[in-house]
């Protein structure tokens, strides 16, 4: 268990020192703006480029880790909407938000450094393989049902599902994460290698990938907060933190995945929602304290149930 927390306990370390940096006023929260663009739209699509370029899948479908991802993502989803609606008498728009708050996995700033540091360079094959349709699959799905949940409340004109999705993917062919995972991908397909010095600036920049993603989170922690909804939100804590991961590691179990590749998605599955449910909750106003709130609270309990989690597994590993 000590091997454990030092493994975890660093990465919400750093966390930490992202939001005391802004708090005690070293640094402003705008400079942990200009850091989350470079993680996004440099360092972290590096590493994708390099992880997939250099990937050795041992001939593994992709299916099968999809399928057991997003199958645990579906029943918190529903469990989440449902509490919302039915437990706490919320519309339709609150319980979208509550199911993509305790579903929507923060996979680049927290997911992948933590299986980079807990599970090693083979933990981040299963992670590039489900970032390459992560983010696709649940902003695509969040944005359509809060366009038929807005519909159904304020009946104004609903935008066709294929306009949404087309508009979504016209936004995804321009995302950095999605131009590095192709670009490893047709690296790998066409078995090309980087030239030395290229290969060297790339391993580089891709190496401070996970701790400036986390100081960033950090100082964009500031911006969020509790403030209402704290009983809804300590559900959708519960649903992210506990449920999401338990589902995970029951479908890859059922499925046979690899223990590597369990461990990776079981991880992920454990880690603070993603600040994309705020995205959503931001793009349709409505939501926002109860969003805001989850990303807090996971986020302060990550580490517990982090460890939580790798110690289950280490035990099911023996």
């Amino acid at each position: 268990m000590s091997a454990i927390i030092f493994d975890v306990l660093p990465i919400f370390v750093m966390i930490l020192i992202g939001w005391l940096v802004v708090k005690i006023g070293l640094m402003k929260a705008e400079i942990g703006d200009a850091l989350s663009d470079f993680v996004f739209k440099l360092a972290v699509p590096l590493l994708l480029f390099r992880t997939i370029a250099g990937a050795d899948f041992h001939g593994a479908s992709p299916f099968r880790l999809w399928i057991a991802y997003f199958s645990g993502v579906a029943v918190t989803w529903v469990a989440g909407h449902l509490a919302a609606t039915r437990f706490f008498g919320r519309d339709e728009r609150i319980g979208v938000i509550s199911g993509v708050s305790s579903a929507f996995a923060n996979t680049i700033f927290v997911g992948l450094p933590l299986v980079q540091r807990t599970v090693g360079d083979k933990g981040l094959v299963p992670l590039s393989i489900l970032i390459a349709v992560h983010l696709p699959v649940m902003m695509i799905i969040g944005t359509i049902m809060m366009e038929r949940a807005e519909h159904k409340i304020s009946g104004g004109a609903e935008r066709s599902m294929a306009k949404v999705i087309r508009q979504i993917l016209q936004n995804l062919v321009r995302n950095p994460l999605v131009i590095g995972l192709a670009g490893g991908a047709a690296m790998h397909l066409l078995d090309l290698s980087m030239p030395g010095p290229i290969e060297s600036i790339v391993d580089q920049i891709a190496g401070v990938a996970g701790p400036v993603a986390l100081i960033s989170l950090g100082m964009a922690l500031q911006r969020y907060g509790v403030s209402g909804n704290v009983g809804i939100a300590s559900v959708t804590s519960a649903f992210k933190l506990v449920l999401l991961p338990a589902c995970v590691w029951a479908a890859s179990f059922l499925l046979g995945l690899a223990s590597d590749w369990t461990a990776a998605l079981v991880l992920i599955a454990s880690v603070p929602t993603g600040v994309n449910a705020w995205l959503i909750a931001n793009r349709f106003g409505v939501g926002h304290s109860l969003a805001a709130s989850t990303i807090t609270v996971t986020t302060g309990l990550g580490a517990i149930s982090v460890s939580f989690w790798a110690y289950i597994l280490g035990g099911a590993a023996q």
